[in-house]
């Protein structure tokens, strides 16, 4: 390895370091919280070294965002391909939400929750990447609620988009009354619900057994 490449290296190194720090700290007091000094006697390393890697606060917001996103595929979406699509996708998606958010894989619940907030009314490059990535999660929970509508394992009435919107909003009640409460009990309330809106879509009480049998509370 020469030189240059292990500049390259460290720098990548440094740059994730920084941004795991930065994305739990943006989840407690919000994007515009960050600042380069306090993320870096967060993440032990050098003001002029955070400078350096990013340049500004905005790009530093961008990186925290994306950051988090890579976080929440690896956490939700990923583990939930190993399932086939349809019902036990949908399943497998939802318990891993809840997941996501009872056991803090961001410091403050779901990063997204915690900094849609701040930039629901703020133009700009940060809103438009949070607003994508909140889009992007509806989306494939659409698109695996319409494929169980497809293979016939809820009924072929059923709406994916308002499925998804239900189903997002129970999931995002329950990360805030969480937080805000520190309480498991909101999630509890969540799964019956959910569990309730799949049954009533038609899925088969089989396939949604693993969303009602978790006990959030022994979590």
């Amino acid at each position: 390895m020469n030189e240059t490449d292990g500049r390259r290296v460290r720098g990548d190194a440094s740059r994730r370091l920084v941004l795991d720090h930065a994305v739990d700290l943006a989840s407690v007091e919000g994007l515009d919280g960050l600042s380069i000094g306090h993320l870096a006697d967060a993440a032990r390393v050098s003001k002029s070294g955070v400078a350096t890697l990013f340049g500004t606060k905005e790009r530093l917001q961008l990186a925290a965002v994306e950051a988090a996103r890579l976080r929440f595929v690896a956490s939700v979406i990923e583990p939930a391909r190993d399932e086939p699509r349809g019902i036990r996708r949908i399943v497998a998606l939802l318990d891993g939400w809840i997941a996501y958010s009872r056991d803090r894989v961001f410091t403050g619940g779901c990063f997204f929750a915690a900094t849609a907030a701040e930039f629901d009314a703020k133009p700009g490059p940060v809103r438009d990447a949070l607003a994508m990535a909140l889009t992007d999660w509806s989306n494939y929970l659409a698109a695996s609620f319409r494929y169980a509508v497809a293979q016939g394992e809820v009924g072929a009435d059923e709406d994916p988009e308002q499925f998804a919107f239900e189903a997002t909003a129970l999931l995002d009640a329950a990360n805030t009354r969480s937080v805000m409460g520190d309480s498991n009990q909101p999630y509890v309330f969540a799964r019956r619900a959910l569990v309730a809106r799949l049954r009533a879509a038609g899925a088969d009480d089989a396939l949604v057994a693993r969303l009602a049998d978790v006990d959030d509370l022994a979590a």
